[in-house]
């Protein structure tokens, strides 16, 4: 297969590493190991007595079980480690799509969710979030995105880029969406706990177990992007269909990261719960710059994650400005046009608060500078 590059990855890899302040990326602070050893009470002496022979190709027992107890039905029979989400995404998209098989995706979307299918040769259909609804799903219209050949329903709530999210009774519609098409429900939960206000939305396994395919992360709401650990909770049969793909890939995780993993997995609220008061707090700062610069900037409202994806007023195409702020002022973000809509951007509101303040005081200088050369 052929794939299209990836306008977002392209900008990460142009200028993540290079700026000073990151206010574009979709995740929370990051975590050391002494961090993690500290919060999560791992001796360093368990460290020495890891063995680091193969797993297997689902992944080790402990961490199996660990995950399946604190994101599952408790079944680790239904649980396959991957590298990140991204792997988990590959293998369930190329193993369970063929060639003009269609597919209705949630858009603005992250790019493996619709470019995996398109490059696999499946017809690829639009279900949007719309600015002018406030990105507030419209199940009416995923109703009407349907027909009798979609195959799966590919989601992301809390949504990336917008914010978005669902109630818990359109989530049950949701489900009902696809239960009564006969379809697969991928739905990329990396951003699962990252709410404000409401509980996370529960997990498809409990009454869509046949065809509910729940895709997990530490890299976003955990801050353990390094770690690389993703999983994949769906029917047993399916993740045994992905083998002779994963035999030809990675094989399996290192022990030394399932080990890790099963311990964040066990103590996950530990981890998550600091990094959602920090980004709480950022997002009350946003919402004062967005009040202190209305003119300049227009902020859609996040119910989960840590980004949304504001307008800057009078400015068609964020590509300019954004490559400018990285450049001049060393801050990032992520244009609009690397999730379709060029009048937008991807705000990243889940990081050290004090560089995220920084970062917000050095956008309203650059949005008043761009107004001045403009009025």
């Amino acid at each position: 297969m052929r794939y299209e590059s990836s306008a977002l990855e392209d900008w990460m890899r142009r200028y993540y590493f290079d700026v000073d302040f990151d206010i574009g990326s979709s995740g929370v602070e990051d975590y050391s190991v002494a961090d993690v050893r500290r919060l999560l009470g791992i001796p360093l002496e368990a460290f020495d007595e890891i063995v680091l022979r193969d797993s297997t190709t689902l992944g080790g027992d402990e961490v199996r079980a660990a995950i399946a107890d604190q994101w599952g039905n408790g079944d680790p029979e239904r649980v396959m480690v991957t590298h990140g989400a991204s792997e988990a995404i590959y293998l369930m998209m190329c193993t369970l799509l063929e060639p003009g098989d269609e597919i209705v995706v949630v858009e603005p979307a992250y790019h493996t969710h619709y470019s995996i299918a398109r490059s696999l040769g499946c017809d690829v259909v639009s279900w949007p979030l719309l600015a002018a609804d406030g990105y507030v799903p419209d199940l009416t219209l995923l109703r009407k995105k349907m027909s009798d050949r979609t195959k799966a329903i590919v989601v992301n709530f809390p949504h990336n880029p917008t914010g978005s999210s669902l109630t818990e009774e359109q989530r049950d519609e949701l489900v009902g969406i696809a239960a009564d098409a006969g379809a697969y429900l991928i739905w990329d939960q990396a951003f699962r706990e990252l709410t404000y206000g409401t509980e996370p939305l529960r997990d498809p396994v409990h009454d869509y177990p046949a065809r509910s395919i729940s895709i997990g992360t530490l890299s976003k709401g955990y801050g353990l992007p390094g770690l690389r650990v993703g999983w994949v909770i769906a029917p047993p049969e399916l993740l045994r269909a992905t083998f002779d793909l994963r035999d030809r890939m990675t094989l399996h995780l290192s022990p030394l990261v399932e080990f890790v993993a099963a311990h964040v997995a066990r103590g996950a609220e530990t981890l998550v719960a600091g990094r959602r008061e920090q980004a709480r707090h950022n997002l009350g700062v946003l919402r004062d710059f967005a009040k202190a610069n209305e003119d300049v900037f227009d902020l859609p409202d996040p119910l989960g994650g840590v980004t949304t994806f504001p307008r800057f007023v009078g400015i068609e195409d964020t590509t300019d400005f954004c490559h400018e702020l990285a450049r001049r002022d060393r801050v990032l973000l992520v244009p609009g046009v690397c999730f379709g809509d060029p009048e937008r951007v991807r705000l990243g509101f889940g990081g050290p608060s004090a560089g995220f303040a920084a970062g917000l005081d050095t956008l309203a200088r650059a949005l008043r500078d761009n107004r001045g050369k403009h009025v």
